[in-house]
This record gives structure tokens, sequence and C-alpha cells, in this order.
């Protein structure tokens, strides 16, 4: 039984490193102008001498790509950890307002540079996770304030005080937004509907320390999050500091998001499709939950990212609407679903 789960989970992550691997090599050929794999092969071997194909490549369409990679992982682990925490298969950071959170903490940064900064200096590019981690700090503080019930974690209470103040934040981000100058307003709105227009290697270096030190903690607390699968009161006989670990993993979860907002604006239901299928795929081991759910967000934000530049090109579509459209009809059947297991 060990043996065949193993071989079902490497098989898994096989066959979607090579569907990520597909979808890369579409991205960088596919678009308004096309180029063959042998021209690929020869910018990446330096052999080419045709300038603009180079441009078009390490300047457009390759930071696009790597930031829609991190994006997706990020957003997949974070979902895969908030439902281990909260034992609500529901949970997500963009329906927990963690996401709303984090923008509107950044759309107050956005405001106050009014545009003077935004996507031109390094500074302003290394600031934004930042911020965008107060504001995701803010809104998983406020959640596990009201998700508390009687000394403990309310899965039910979690996910309402969630959509509550995700409404709330993004209503203020609205607000504020308003209030800015016509240029900095479209670029606002535009970012905030999850969007990877602007994307340059800048952003994915703000975004890799973040990463590099979040992600390893994650993986290493995975035992942790199996743990949490049991009744409060059985993983406390087992001498685990409940209230630590969830302390701890939120903090790792927020600080992703918070990177990934920065960068991509609010993109929701990734964290909450992702490890819905990683789970029926690989079972429920976070050790092999969350490098599935890295790989699976991976390909889904990169096949949705590839899908808006090219359905309506020239005209470009935000991403987050391409997943809102996948998400939403997944999340209604979740629901149902929910509901007649009780």
């Amino acid at each position: 039984m060990h043996r065949q789960s193993t071989s079902r989970f490497t098989g898994t992550m096989i066959t979607g490193i090579l569907l990520v691997a597909a979808t890369v090599c579409l991205s960088l050929s596919y678009g308004i102008f096309e180029l063959t794999l042998v021209d690929l092969g020869k910018i990446f071997l330096g052999l080419e001498t045709v300038r603009e194909h180079e441009v078009l490549i390490y300047d457009f369409r390759l930071p696009r790509i790597v930031i829609a990679a991190l994006v997706g992982a990020g957003l997949a682990i974070a979902g895969a950890v908030l439902q281990g925490i909260s034992r609500n298969g529901l949970a997500d950071p963009g329906l927990l307002g963690i996401n709303a959170g984090a923008g509107l903490a950044i759309v107050i940064f956005m405001f106050f540079y009014q545009g003077k900064l935004m996507g031109t200096d390094w500074r302003a590019i290394l600031a934004m996770p930042f911020f965008g981690l107060a504001g995701g700090l803010g809104a998983v503080a406020l959640i596990y304030l009201f998700g508390w019930k009687n000394g403990r974690m309310d899965p039910q209470r979690f996910l309402l005080t969630g959509v509550a103040l995700g409404s709330g934040f993004g209503a203020l981000s609205l607000y504020i937004t308003l209030k800015m100058n016509p240029a900095d307003f479209h670029s606002a709105t535009v970012w905030g509907l999850g969007s990877l227009l602007h994307a340059n290697w800048d952003y994915i270096f703000s975004m890799l320390p973040w990463f590099l030190l979040l992600c390893p903690v994650i993986f290493l607390k995975g035992p942790i999050l199996d743990l949490f699968g049991l009744d409060e009161g059985n993983v406390r006989s087992l001498g685990v500091a409940v209230e630590k670990e969830q302390i701890i993993l939120l903090v790792c979860s927020a600080g992703l998001v918070s990177a990934c907002v920065s960068v991509a604006g609010s993109i929701s239901f990734v964290g909450l499709i992702v490890p819905h299928i990683v789970k029926q795929l690989v079972g429920i081991r976070h050790d092999r939950v969350i490098p599935a759910c890295a790989v699976g967000g991976m390909l889904l934000v990169l096949a949705a990212d590839f899908i808006a530049r090219n359905l309506f090109a020239p005209v470009e579509i935000a991403v987050g609407v391409i997943i809102s459209l996948i998400g939403i009809p997944y999340f209604i059947y979740l629901l149902f679903q929910a509901k007649h297991q009780r």
C-alpha cells in the first residue's frame, strides 16, 4: 500500500512537471509574435542574432512566466496550509480575506506614492511585499481573534469571519482607489483584478526571498498539519503547542500570500481548487500535498495566464478573471458536496 501511494505521488509529480514544462514552452513561443522551438533554443543557447527576439523573451515573456509560476505555487501552498489549520476544505486566502487585507495595505502604499515609484523604482518594488505582509497579518490577526470560540479555533467562524473581513477590506480598497488620479486608478484597478501585465525581473527578486524563507518552514511543518486533522484534544495530548503552531503557519501563509498579492494583485480560488484536486491524487499527507500543490498551482496560473494573453489578443484579460471563471463553479460544487456529506 505504501509503495503504491509513493508511486502514485511520483507519477503525479512527474506528470505535473511535464505539463508545466509544456505550458512554459507554449507560453514562450505563442503570442502576437510567434517563435518556433528552434528559435527558442537559439535564444537560450546564445545563438540568436535577432535582438528583437531576445528582448521579447527575456524582457517580456520569461519574467511573466516566472512570476505566474511563483504566484501559483505560493497561493496553492497557502491554501493547503489554511485548509489544514482550519479543518475546513473551503478555506482559501482570497475567501478568508487575507488577499484583501494585503491588497488594502498595498493600495494605501500606491495612494501615497501616487504611482511615482510603482513599477519603476526597485525600492518601491521591494517595499510592496512588506506593506502586503502588514495588511495580511492584520487580516490573519482579526480572523484568528474572531474565529476563536470556547478555547479553540471554530472552522465555521474562521471562514465566515474571513469572508466578512474580505468584503470590508475590499470596500476600503475601492474607496481609496477612487481617490486616486485617473492614471493611478487604472493601474490599481487592473492590478486589483489579478494581473501580470507589468511583470519584470525586479518583481521576481522581490518575491524570491519570501519563498526561500517560508516554503521550507511550511514543508517542515507538514507532520503538524497532518495532526491538525485530528480532534484538537488529541493533538494537545501528543504534546503539540496548538496555538503556537497555528500562529507560525498562519504567519507563513500570510507572508506567501502578501508576496504574491504585491506582484499580481488579488487572485482568488487558486488556494481552493488546487489542494482539493491534489489530495484526490496524492492523498492527505502534507509532505506530499505541499510539493504537489506547488506544481499544481504553477500549472493553473500559467495556463490561465496563457489564456488571458491570447484569448482576445491583442486585448488582454486579467488572469484573476480567468481563474475566477473556473473557481466560482468549483466553489459552488464544493458547497453542494459538503451539504450532501452532512
